[in-house]
Formats: structure tokens, sequence, C-alpha cells
């Protein structure tokens, strides 16, 4: 979705060329998530008063970068000792992708306030509204964000002696929606400020002090929601939106920074120090990785001594932390960069061999048949107690829990509920304390899981997060959780991080069947293929070669069917996902099993089929759905065994002129039937990618999709 970048230093003197370089490297580490337009503030620093240009295009941050470059305004060897600059990269939600429509916005033609967003305001009809009645009229774009930016400099008009921060409280009263907001003002120069609701914000810090705790203190604002609501009555705003009246007087706490025991940490009072604010870790990582990862209701302020305090708006809860995790990244610059791979997604697909290792590294003892997953410790009796599992997500996260499905059932003796995050929210699904909810998300930051996951909060669930992201809201919300340790993934269509979950709920069935004697002889056999599956993972990826060749005869398709049953049925699911998202071609995953129920009518000597067909437990219900569609003339590639040699004769049989050369069969290492959909759709990945190459697709950020999908 949206990117988020700021960079703020504090007695650090930089070249405005430096400044900008930092802006546009910081947008390109988020090129991944996906967008269409980007865009960056930056103020002059000569003279008394700070002027704030902005600069934004449609298109890449490459396209930005030129267009910086040809700004008169910008003076590049300027020397700022103190500044503030945002940036930005846009998914288009309200207004098509255009200069006028991308961000920053600003609040007038002086670029008083200037704000960036990810996100949506659900009520900037309204605000727009009120504010055109005020005489605030001249709207440049057709986005939800410039309401905000308008209202902004709306509440300073009326209160002119407003804090910074007071003001940004009173704002977010008003606002409705998902958000993370980035402010800045030539009323309040060299100060940034930083607020999430519901999207995901973090601020890293670089200083010349050692941090000599894992802490940040939070603190507390004054009861700003009662008092906004008694300024809502007395406006003629809409329920729920105060404009008009006193704005409360800011809070008592000091305005320098925030400090943990004396002597121990401080930061700003007039020490060099550099901040960075992002939506991902990712952007930050090459200048420091010591981050704070904000939670929602968090308002965080850099004023204008460089000092950061982390303020909250609304009153203390019973259990609600008072301080921030400084949070230590364990991620190095060489993991996000591309290396000797031409895009980020061939680069994680011949990662897997490391990656599925790594999840599994330290939670598994092969020798013992121990299975260790530290973050569930504490609830796992709770878990063993519940009536049902819901598994609860979207996307290729959805795709991971129906292909574990069968083996959680197995393995635990419980129901198992499997279901679409978006879907879930649509029906007011039952939900009940002795219920366990596992919520999977690559990401952890997916809106629809998200707004799932407090749905089953509200409820009494227990909930459970399975994520790739440390410090991410999932990860944060949950009771407790699997980190999978796929490693970052910055590829937009996933790929390791859906081998990874899928052993990840793999070592939860095994760890909560762990007791159960009926199941070990089960167990073994899975803990033994386990062992050997990074090198069978590594057979696959080497039959690359075979894979360029089938799609060089498929490339030029529009369609392909993808049939499968039983455990590989997501893998079926996920393939076709993975050949839309990439290719931009029509594929469509089948139950092999529901052929007869209509999709055999597709079926014809022109329609590309892949089949997947192993031997397990429905291998011979797989074989006959394979006569039913060679039968009626069609010419599937089928992914099966190495060693099996029926299905391969029972597709020589009608092997077809428009084939010839291309692989009939391909084939994979056996192992057991629940690990068998890792070994199976890496086929997927690979022909998915070399038909996107020989089509000129944009593989890593295909259009229209984003990374990680932080709006409904």
């Amino acid at each position: 979705m949206c990117g988020i970048f700021c960079y703020l230093n504090y007695l650090t003197p930089k070249t405005k060329k430096y400044i900008l370089e930092t802006l546009l490297n910081g947008l390109k580490r988020l090129e991944y998530r996906g967008y269409d337009s980007a865009g960056l503030a930056v103020d002059l620093c000569s003279g008394d008063v700070k002027q704030t240009v902005i600069v934004r295009e449609r298109g890449k941050v490459a396209a930005l970068e030129d267009l910086v470059r040809l700004n008169k305004e910008l003076n590049m060897n300027e020397m700022c000792t103190n500044h503030c600059g945002i940036a930005h990269t846009r998914w288009a939600t309200h207004g098509e992708p255009a200069p006028r429509n991308s961000h920053p916005h600003r609040s007038d033609a002086n670029n008083t306030f200037v704000v960036i967003h990810n996100g949506i305001v659900t009520n900037y009809m309204d605000i727009k509204k009120f504010l055109m009645s005020k005489g605030y009229s001249d709207f440049e774009s057709e986005t939800d964000t410039e309401v905000v930016a308008k209202l902004a400099l709306y509440i300073y008009n009326e209160q002119p002696s407003i804090t910074f921060q007071k003001l940004v409280e009173t704002l977010i009263e008003m606002v409705d929606g998902a958000f993370a907001f980035l402010f800045k003002s030539s009323k309040f120069p060299d100060e940034v400020i930083a607020t999430r609701r519901g999207s995901p914000l973090l601020v890293a810090i670089k200083s010349r002090m050692e941090m000599m705790t894992e802490y940040f203190p939070i603190l507390y604002s004054s009861d700003i929601n009662a008092q906004s609501r008694k300024v809502a009555q007395s406006g003629d705003m809409p329920s729920g939106v105060a404009l008009n009246g006193h704005v409360p007087p800011p809070s008592a706490v000091p305005s320098t920074t925030a400090s943990v025991e004396a002597g121990e940490f401080k930061l700003g009072g007039m020490e060099p120090v550099e901040y960075f604010f992002a939506s991902d870790a990712s952007a930050v990582i090459e200048h420091t990785n010591k981050v704070i990862y904000l939670e929602d209701g968090d308002i965080a302020h850099v004023d204008n001594a460089g000092g950061l305090r982390i303020v909250r708006t609304k009153k203390k809860h019973a259990n609600e932390k008072e301080f921030r995790y400084i949070t230590e990244l364990q991620l190095s610059l060489e993991q996000i960069m591309k290396g000797e791979y031409g895009t980020y997604m061939e680069k994680e697909i011949f990662e897997q061999p490391e990656s599925v290792v790594n999840t599994m590294r330290g939670r598994i003892n092969f020798e013992t048949g121990q299975v260790k997953l530290g973050g569930l410790v504490e609830y796992l009796d709770d878990i063993k107690r519940s009536r049902r599992l819901i598994m609860i997500a979207c996307g290729t996260s959805y795709h991971s829990a129906l292909a574990t499905r069968q083996i959680l059932e197995e393995l635990s003796q419980l129901p198992v509920m499997v279901e679409l995050a978006s879907d879930f929210l649509d029906r007011n699904t039952p939900i009940f304390r002795d219920d366990v909810c596992f919520f999977i998300s690559q990401s952890g930051e997916t809106a629809d899981s998200l707004m799932a996951l407090r749905y089953c909060k509200k409820r009494g669930a227990l909930c459970v997060g399975v994520t790739n992201t440390v410090g991410s809201s999932i990860s944060r919300e949950t009771s407790c959780g699997i980190h999978i340790n796929a490693g970052p993934e910055i590829g937009v269509a996933s790929t390791k991080a859906y081998t990874s979950q899928i052993i990840s709920l793999i070592m939860f069935a095994l760890l909560i069947s762990a007791d159960r004697i009926s199941m070990h002889e089960r167990r073994k056999e899975i803990i033994r293929e386990l062992k050997t599956l990074p090198g069978k993972i590594q057979k696959v990826l080497d039959l690359r070669e075979s894979l360029q060749e089938l799609a060089m005869k498929y490339y030029k398709e529009k369609s392909i069917l993808v049939m499968g049953r039983g455990y590989n049925y997501a893998t079926c699911l996920e393939g076709a996902l993975k050949i839309k998202e990439i290719t931009y071609m029509h594929s469509e995953g089948i139950m092999s099993g529901e052929l007869k129920h209509g999709p055999l009518a597709l079926v014809e000597p022109t329609m590309p089929i892949i089949m997947v067909a192993v031997k397990d437990s429905v291998y011979v219900k797989c074989q006959n759905a394979l006569e039913q569609v060679t039968s009626r003339g069609g010419w599937p590639i089928v992914i099966c065994d190495e060693d099996d040699t029926v299905l391969e004769s029972i597709v020589e049989k009608n092997r077809k002129s428009k084939q010839e050369g291309a692989p009939i069969t391909v084939k994979v290492p056996k192992t057991v039937d629940c690990l068998a959909g890792i070994l199976t759709v890496i086929p997927f990945q690979l022909l998915s990618l070399y038909i996107a190459v020989a089509n000129e697709r944009n593989v890593d950020c295909p259009r229209n999709l984003a990374k990680s999908v932080t709006v409904e």
C-alpha cells in the first residue's frame, strides 16, 4: 500500500542534496509495496522563514527523481543544520494517478500545513462540506487526504496559539477511518508529528549517544475526548466531528524529550540526532537498526529542539503498557537487495531451501522428535482445551491455511474452519470464548485480518498471530503467535512466506499432538520428511530449465486451468493466483472432484491445463480426473512424483502437435502428503515468473496490486 518516509536531522548539518537523496532512497526501498505516483516536501533553509517546496509526479520514483533534479527552487549545495523532509509513494484510492492527487497534500498555496497519509478517511466528504461552508473551497485534488491538510489549517486559524501536538490531537478526533499521518508545517518549523490508527508506522533513531534502555516511555495527554465532544456540541459539524469552540490547552507534560531514569537515556536537549519515520523497516535499515513501532492512538512528536516524545490521547487502561519497546532490527541491507538475481521474486523463490530451514531452526529437534514454539508455550493448554480452531487470512495466507487444514484436523482432533477475512467480516460470525483464532499474514498489517482480529478479541476468543514481521500490528495485538522467520519478502507475489507459513502451521500441529500416542508414528514420519525438505526443494528448483521451456509454450495463452484435490487443492489455488498476479493471464484453480459439476465444459484441445497429482490418499481419484480430461481432448501438464510412470503414460496417449517438445510431466521428489504442497507449488512460482518475464511484465510490482493491503 502507500509508502511513508520522513527524514529529520537536528544539529547534524546536511546538504540539500543529501536530504533529497535520503528521501528518494527511502522511497525506493518502499517501491515493492506497489504504487502509482510519488512525491516529497522539503524546506528552503535560507532566510528567516523556511519555505516548503513540494515536488510530485505520476509513475515511478525515478520519474520523481528526474523532476527533483530539474527543480530550480532547490539548491543542492544549501546546508541545513536542522531540517524535516517527508516523502510518499501513493497507491490510488480516491482520484486517478496524477500529480494533483499525489502526496504530500497541502493546506493552501503557501504550503502552511503539509501531510502524507496511508489509509482512507471515511468521513472526508462530511469534513469537506464543512470546510467549504467555512470558506475553504480551493481544493486541488480528488483525494480524501487533502481535507486533512485543510482541516489542520482551519484548526490553526481558529486557535493561533495552539501547539502542534494539540492541533493534531484535535484533528484525529475528527477523522474516521484507518490512517497513518505525517504532518509538517511552516508554523512549526523543523518539527514533525506522526500518528496512526490501523496503518503501520515506525520511528527510527540515529544518535551518537548510546541507548541504555530497551524502553521508551509514553505520556498521556489531557482528556481530549471529553473536551472534543463538548466542542462538537457547540458546532455545526456532523456528529463526532469537533471543530468549533475552545481547543483544550496544551498538556502540562514537558516539551523536551521523554526520558528513562536520569542519565540512562535522553534524546534531544541540544544533542545531535536524526530521525526516520517509515511505514516499513526496510526503508530505514541502511541508516539505523533502532526502531520504535507506534501503536494505534500514538502521537509521535519531534519538536524544534530535536526531542522525541510519544503521547497517548486516550485515558490509560489498567493493563496498558506505559512504554514502547526500542526494537533492534534483525535485518541487514544485503537481505533486501536483489544481489545476482534479476528480480526480488526470483531471489525469494530460490531462497526457499534456506528460508524453510530458518523457519524450523531451534524449533524442531530431529533426533528426539520434540517441537517447541516459544511464542505459544504459555497458551498451549488453553489451545488444547479449545473446541475449534478458526484460521482467518487473505490471499496467499488463506491458501496456506487451506493447505494445512487437513493435517491440523488429523493431529489436533479438533474441527478446523478456514475463513477469508473479508467474508468473515461480512457476516455476524459466531465466536466463542473457547475458540482459538489464528490470524495469518505475511506483513502482519492486512486490514481485513486486523479487523477480524479485533472482532474476535471482543468476543473473548484466544487470538494467535502467524506473521513474518516482528513488531507488526498482528504480532502486537494477538495474545501469542508464531514468527515464520522467512526473512524479508520484497516481491509483491508471496513465495517463500507461503512455504514458511505452511511449515509453521504444521509445526503447530506436531506440537499440539505431542502427547497423543496414537499419532506417534504419523508425527515421526512428518518430522523425518521435514529434515529432508530443504534438499527436495532444491531438486525442484533445479527443474528451472524445463519450466522455462514450458513457459515459452504458455506465455501467449489467455487462460490456464489448474486442477487438483486433497492437500494439493490449495496448491491449485495458490498456483493460479501466482499466474494471475504477475502474468495478468486468467487462471483458475479447480477442485478436480468438482469437474463434472461444471468445469469439465471448459476442457478442449486448445485449453491449457495443469493437473497436480501425487501419490497420496486421493491419488486414484486424481488419476480418474486425468482420464476425464484426456478423454475430452485435453492436453494437461501433470505435476507428479518423480517415480510416477502411470500418469505420464495417460498423458502421452493424448500428446498433441501443439505440445511437441514441451514436457508433459513435471516430476517432484516424493514426500509425506502434508508436505507435498510445498514441493508442488514451486513449479507454479517458477512458471509464473518465466511467463511474466517472457511478456515483459513488472514481476516485483504487478499492476494494481500492493504488498501489504492496509485498507479495505
